[in-house]
């Protein structure tokens, strides 16, 4: 009976045949005439690289995923009007048939505007200046250029038989994105534009369903859907609907300055199984895996190079653990649902207050339940068919047979990874120390070559720049008189600037004087520094930058940047404003226009060499030829010491650089988080005071055997010397089980739980692949306290627990330890509540 259940469970889990036939109703996708309840990971693969995308896809499938979703990115896409590139990290083809070989599921979300935390929304800058434009709304340039783009994205998956309807992997496609929230600001132009995309997307005759998500207005046979940290209370706008989750956030973005936002394990998992016990039947985590924003990819403005997003999959490929442990064992009890879920008739009952049990039967005598303690603060034990239940507050048990539990979401079985970046010093090298040779060119502030133009005040930098760099460069002089007062006393005057945004450097007299920036939402700022002039004529540079475009919001692309006031205080006249003095403009800096970061361009300049690089020094391009670490694990650029700026490997663009410091107090920041009760992105923070993004990931395929060019553009000064790159790898892992904590992981393994009414707690530990378990730090069955790398032995502590633990587990790659009789001294401390606690060193 164990040998067939657990051929039935791994065939029906883990394979299916690709569709032809996708359709809905009320309840659920139709997929070939079978219902589906269907678990999506979110994977961008522009955020990737396609050396990385095979890993992606086995590791989301493995952690339980049946779909892959992603976004199209139309402005890495249509670089400029009907001059398409498919290239690289985009190339979307071959992502897409790399989901289809995984045999899983694809959901295209075309838009093609996707917001995303994207440079402009995923919109291309160039189509702002089409005359007449305006985005997202009954616009025909806009709507002529979007059509057209969604048109030959259709066709060209068509024309690769991507989509279901031909045998392909694609069983959903989206238009527009979030629109809901926006379309009041547009008037009745918004409405008309959301029904006219409804109307276009259908016209594309793709044989799949096509879906918006927070549109409370879309039109059949459209698919509303929802985007939140919670979707369970989420009803379509129409009965015929399915109930779908496009978007449940498992972490958050950062922004530079801000804080690391966490979403706990526990409080995704209850989000998920409420909506799965509410109705729901297609569920999508945003994101699964996040990524990179390399080059200037990312918007916001602000967002970091990293969109981490504590998702389930770390940026640089690994599986978080234990959140990607925990939500696969939920993926897997909700599984074993399916078929009563999406077939059978609910019921819900009341149990106790805050205690709802949501009960599903079918013809056939299946049975299935859920019963959710939404209590934030407290558990409660109540009675459900003669049976009783412990719940936790703010927690969900599944029983797949309305009597077993298999998993409850706030119980966490899944091990933790202790994962260490190893630094690899630059001045190291496969044949000993070495001193690293630098060539280094200085940029002078201010205008290069020959000026753009000159205009009395100042330009929208947006505007001028259109998005072809960060960096817009304004000058202008003044005269000091020999009789001004601060020439005497030694104060200083006081240079006052003002911007919309984002942030700028200033010099005066070819010397840099300070940065101000804007921070997050808040792009506007002010500067106001005490400068040094000097009798006769003073050269006033302001490096003008911006740190990725708006997202998002209504009229967003109308959003400016730049400087608005300029002014010196302390002067014998007073207050000096500059405002509408005559200004010189640059776009860009030089090493960027001739791009000294490419391989064609890298000898257009006279570069100086040094093993004394310069420190500290503004405007500084540095180059140096650099080994591959040593290994296969993922790659991060340490760059704590460095000011701001640029970085590339080989000409491929790492991204922006920025380690500034978190400007939140240590209170706004926990050390532990408690999931319970509603989550929102400022509850679980860490990093207060601390540097936003010290790593920068440099994906493997992007090195060469020898020979690798590392260039950085710093805009303000650092320390080169102390870049290095660091290995990132799990050096330990924890086990903390409970004897109460079910063990539905057991089932993959062919132990019918349900069959012989088992329900045996286990800890398994497993360490990446080629590295074997080396130690264990700790062991301890008892009333063990602490968390992973701080556990202390309780005052009940079985003596045999190390013994135990290191006979199953030293030297092998994958164990587990049970908790039952024959390991440890169950009936050590009756009536206390035993745990295993283990840490283990992988080597």
């Amino acid at each position: 009976m164990k040998l067939c259940f657990f051929f039935f469970f791994f065939f029906t889990f883990f394979t299916f045949a690709l569709a032809s036939n996708v359709s809905y109703d009320g309840r659920s996708l139709i997929i070939d005439g079978q219902r589906k309840l269907l678990i999506s990971a979110s994977i961008h693969y522009p955020r990737s690289v396609p050396a990385m995308w095979p890993g992606l896809v086995q590791t989301a499938k493995e952690g339980g995923a049946d779909v892959i979703e992603t976004y199209v990115f139309w402005n890495g896409h249509e670089l400029s009007p009907g001059n398409y590139y498919f290239g690289g990290r985009f190339d979307l083809v071959k992502f897409a048939k790399i989901v289809q070989e995984a045999k899983m599921y694809l959901i295209l979300r075309i838009g093609p505007f996707v917001a995303a935390e994207w440079n402009y929304g995923g919109v291309p800058v160039w189509l702002h200046y089409v005359p007449g434009t305006v985005f997202r709304t009954y616009n025909k340039p806009f709507m002529y250029h979007m059509q057209k783009f969604t048109t030959y994205i259709v066709n060209l998956m068509k024309q690769e038989k991507l989509f279901a309807s031909q045998g392909g992997p694609i069983i959903l496609s989206q238009i527009e994105n979030e629109y809901g929230y926006y379309e009041k600001f547009y008037g009745d132009d918004g409405k008309k534009y959301a029904l006219w995309a409804a109307k276009m997307a259908v016209s594309q005759n793709i044989g799949v369903p096509w879906i918006m998500c927070q549109q409370w207005d879309a039109p059949d046979p459209v698919i509303d859907t929802c985007n939140s940290f919670y979707c369970d209370q989420f009803t379509p706008t129409s009965p015929n609907r399915p109930k779908m989750w496009t978007e449940n956030w498992p972490g958050w973005f950062k922004t530079f300055g801000g804080r690391d936002p966490h979403r706990p394990a526990e409080d995704v998992a209850f989000s998920v199984a409420r909506f799965f016990q509410k109705g729901g039947s297609v569920h999508n985590y945003y994101m699964y895996h996040g990524g990179t924003n390399f080059g200037r990819t990312a918007g916001g403005p602000f967002i970091t190079t990293s969109y981490d997003y504590d998702a389930p999959i770390d940026e640089y490929g690994l599986p978080r653990l234990p959140k990607w442990g925990h939500l696969k064992e939920l993926h897997r009890a909700i599984k074993l649902c399916e078929r009563v879920l999406l077939n059978g008739k609910s019921v819900n009952i009341t149990l106790s207050p805050s205690v709802e049990a949501d009960v599903y039967t079918d013809s056939s005598g299946g049975c299935a339940a859920f019963i959710a303690n939404i209590d934030d603060k407290n558990d409660k034990t109540v009675e459900f068919r003669n049976a009783s239940y412990h719940l936790p507050a703010w927690s969900v048990s599944i029983l797949p047979d309305c009597k077993n539990v298999v998993f409850n979401t706030a119980k966490v079985t899944s091990q933790t990874n202790t994962i260490a970046m190893i630094p690899e010093n630059l001045q190291q090298s496969n044949k000993g120390v070495k001193t690293l040779q630098w060539d280094v060119l200085e940029e002078k502030p201010g205008i290069w070559g020959k000026a753009d133009f000159v205009k009395n005040g100042f330009v929208d930098h947006i505007n001028t720049t259109k998005d072809t760099t960060d960096y817009l460069w304004h000058t202008t002089s003044i005269i000091v008189g020999e009789k001004e007062e601060f020439l005497k006393n030694g104060s200083k005057p006081i240079l006052l600037i003002e911007s919309k945004g984002h942030a700028l450097h200033a010099f005066v007299n070819q010397i840099y004087q300070g940065t101000a920036t804007g921070n997050g939402s808040h792009s506007a700022f002010t500067y106001k520094n005490p400068i040094s002039l000097r009798p006769g004529k003073n050269e006033i540079t302001l490096l003008s930058l911006t740190v990725g475009l708006q997202t998002a919001g209504p009229f967003y692309d109308f959003v400016g940047a730049g400087l608005t006031s300029v002014k010196i205080k302390g002067l014998n006249n007073e207050t000096l404003d500059l405002s509408s003095y005559a200004w010189t403009y640059k776009i860009g800096v030089q090493g960027e226009h001739l791009k000294i970061y490419q391989q064609d361009g890298l000898n257009s300049v006279k570069w100086t060499s040094t093993s004394e690089p310069p420190v500290g020094k503004p405007l500084t391009w540095y180059k140096a030829v650099v080994d591959a670490p040593p290994g296969d694990e993922p790659v991060g650029l340490d760059m704590l010491h460095m000011g701001k700026g640029l970085a590339w490997l080989n000409g491929e663009e790492i991204g922006r650089y920025w380690p500034r410091i978190s400007e939140f107090k240590n209170e706004d920041c926990v050390e532990k988080c408690d999931y319970r009760g509603k989550f929102n992105p400022d509850k679980c923070d860490t990093g207060c005071g601390q540097p936003t993004q010290q790593w920068y990931h440099v994906p493997r395929s992007w090195f060469k055997p020898s020979g690798n060019v590392l260039v950085i553009f710093e805009e303000k000064g650092g320390d080169p010397r102390k870049i290095s790159f660091l290995r990132r790898k799990v050096s330990g892992l924890c086990s903390l089980v409970a004897e109460d904590y079910p063990s539905v992981g057991l089932l993959a393994e062919g132990e019918d739980k349900m069959e012989n009414n088992k329900n045996v707690p286990f800890a398994r530990l497993t360490c990446p692949s080629n590295t074997l378990i080396s130690a264990i730090k700790f062991a301890s069955f008892g009333t063990p306290s602490g968390t992973c790398g701080s556990y202390l032995k309780g005052d009940c502590h079985d003596p045999n627990s190390s013994i135990v633990v290191e006979k199953a587990c030293l030297n092998k790659n994958d164990c587990v330890i049970k908790l039952t009789e024959e390991n440890f001294k169950t009936s050590l401390c009756p009536g206390l509540s035993r745990t295993l606690a283990v840490e283990a060193v992988c080597s």
